[in-house]
């Protein structure tokens, strides 16, 4: 028993009572066998990583009210039978992923009036499949892992009152099954998504400055006494329990599209674009953007869509030519308008000097690679295209690009298309007098999009990349049944590997040899002659 701790004899298993002892860390001289150990009420500052190691017999430890600022990570990592651990009363400020690793058994964790700030989502990984009660209440925590959370297939209490969270995740309580109490009492919830019922379970959630609209009408209809959940917008129904309010009064507004517009509105091809589209409503409705072909916009290596619900061209194209659609949607319904884009082709020259230089192109622009989606060499005017995609298999293509007439301050040429693996957009960087590009390593039967653009040193900052041309190629199919060839890094390690086992294999042989003959030396050796015998004996 360590020195000012209670260890009763009387009790049913090995307990450890070193609560309100004065103690400034874990005492070194536990019993390792220990099944409750409790020392809360100290001055615990740091829990290191052998605290509390080969205790595998622990099932309740208790740390609460001790000051405690920081986990060693993997502190907890023995301690494979917890069922309970109390951290509540501390100063945590934040807990990452290897602090709570290896509690394979925990059922009740506590970590209220902490000051946890943020939460690892890998924090949880460990007992996400056993754990019943978690409480993380009078904290700062202004959100909260909801995926992490929403695999705690076994969780019965969440307690997360008073706390900075601004909002819930729709469906992340209803994938709780066993869920019975959740409590989000004190927060800066403005809606509340509908929790499954009935029976569904018992819900805390006064103290928020709830906005009182039909998205609230399931809270308002759930029959349980004593509800304090009040309105704080809209003005009219300021300050009003939610159970007092009509369910007519209860109301959303369809959205309208306020204003929506390219910036700027027409752009040569390979530059970028953004749109913009503000919205009104109640609720405030959501933003998305349907392309020139009414497909929905996804973010990708050319295209992204903002948290305000703007859209970002990278790189324009012909295909982005036409009109995109801003649309709105909340519960009351939805409002779309339409921005018109247009994308200038680049020009094509019409001939070449003397030098090999590319001559100035004729009026008029003509249209380029990406306007032809469909295939390397689709296009057949007059002129000739600024870059091609030539020699094209289903692991590389050549891309070549026309001379241009020269233009002080170019320091180099650069090459931008969307990578194979996972659309993210891959940069070469090339000499100013390079006339051609090999691509390797592509992917076979997909589509890709590759612009040249040259870059200048023209004052400070520097200038930004001039367009060359864009071209728009597919790589050829890889034929079904058949194997890639083997590549040459692989065909040279498997000559090395070959060679290693020849030659290990003659080291044994050669070995086995010498063994035989020594062997064989020595059963033909006649024994050595005595030449003197002496005895001794004891008494």
């Amino acid at each position: 028993c360590p020195p000012r701790c209670l260890c009763p004899a009387a009790a049913p298993s090995p307990t450890l009572l070193c609560a309100r002892t004065g103690l400034l860390a874990v005492p070194p001289s536990l019993d390792r066998g220990a099944v409750e150990l409790r020392l809360a009420d100290n001055f615990i500052g740091a829990v290191g990583r052998a605290d509390f190691a080969n205790m595998s017999s622990l099932v309740h430890l208790t740390l609460s009210r001790n000051g405690l600022r920081r986990l060693a990570p993997g502190a907890f990592a023995d301690l494979r039978a917890l069922r309970a651990l109390h951290l509540d009363g501390n100063r945590l400020p934040a807990l990452s992923g290897p602090q709570l690793r290896g509690l394979a058994s925990l059922r009740h964790l506590i970590l209220a009036n902490n000051q946890l700030a943020a939460i690892d989502a890998a924090a949880f990984a460990a007992f996400a499949a056993t754990v019943e009660d978690l409480d993380l209440s009078h904290n700062n925590l202004p959100a909260l892992p909801w995926d992490a959370v929403a695999a705690m297939g076994s969780l019965a209490t969440l307690t997360l009152d008073h706390n900075l969270l601004e909002r819930v995740p729709a469906g992340a309580v209803a994938r709780l099954p066993r869920l019975a109490r959740l409590d989000l009492t004190a927060n800066r919830l403005r809606a509340l998504p509908p929790v499954p019922g009935p029976p569904g379970p018992a819900l805390a959630a006064g103290g928020n400055p709830l906005h009182c609209n039909c998205e609230l009408l399931w809270l308002r209809r759930v029959a349980q006494p004593g509800r304090l959940e009040t309105c704080a917008t809209p003005a009219p129904l300021a300050g009003r329990l939610l159970g007092a309010v009509p369910e007519e009064e209860l109301t959303c507004r369809a959205p309208s599209v306020t204003a929506a517009a390219a910036h700027p509105p027409a752009v040569t091809e390979g530059q970028p674009l953004r749109l913009g589209c503000a919205a009104v409503g109640d609720p405030p409705p959501a933003l998305h953007w349907l392309g020139p072909d009414g497909r929905v916009v996804q973010n990708g290596s050319r295209r992204s869509v903002g948290a305000d619900g703007s859209l970002e061209l990278r790189v324009a194209t012909l295909r982005d030519h036409g009109g995109f659609t801003c649309v709105a949607a909340n519960a009351a319904g939805e409002a779309a308008a339409r921005v018109d884009v247009v994308v200038v082709p680049l020009p094509v020259p019409r001939g070449r000097d003397g030098d090999g230089e590319a001559a100035a192109a004729e009026p008029g622009p003509g249209p380029s690679d990406m306007a032809q989606a469909g295939g390397n060499d689709t296009w057949g005017g007059p002129g000739e295209r600024r870059v091609v995609a030539v020699e094209v298999t289903g692991s590389s293509a050549r891309i070549r690009w026309l001379p241009q007439r020269h233009v002080p301050g170019v320091r180099m040429v650069q090459i931008q298309y969307n990578s194979s693996a996972d659309d993210a957009l891959v940069y070469r960087l090339l000499p100013p007098s390079s006339r051609t590009f090999v691509l390797r390593d592509l992917a076979p039967g997909r589509q890709y999009e590759l612009c040249v653009s040259t870059l200048r040193v023209v004052g400070d900052p520097p200038a930004a990349p001039r367009p060359l041309g864009c071209v728009s190629f597919a790589t050829a199919a890889a034929p079904p049944g058949c194997a890639a060839p083997p590549r040459p890094h692989f065909l040279g390690g498997t000559v090395i590997i070959v060679i290693g086992a020849a030659i290990a294999a003659s080291v044994l042989v050669f070995i086995l040899i010498l063994t035989a003959r020594w062997k064989a030396a020595g059963a033909r050796r006649p024994p050595p002659a005595l030449t003197s015998v002496c005895s001794q004996t004891n008494g």
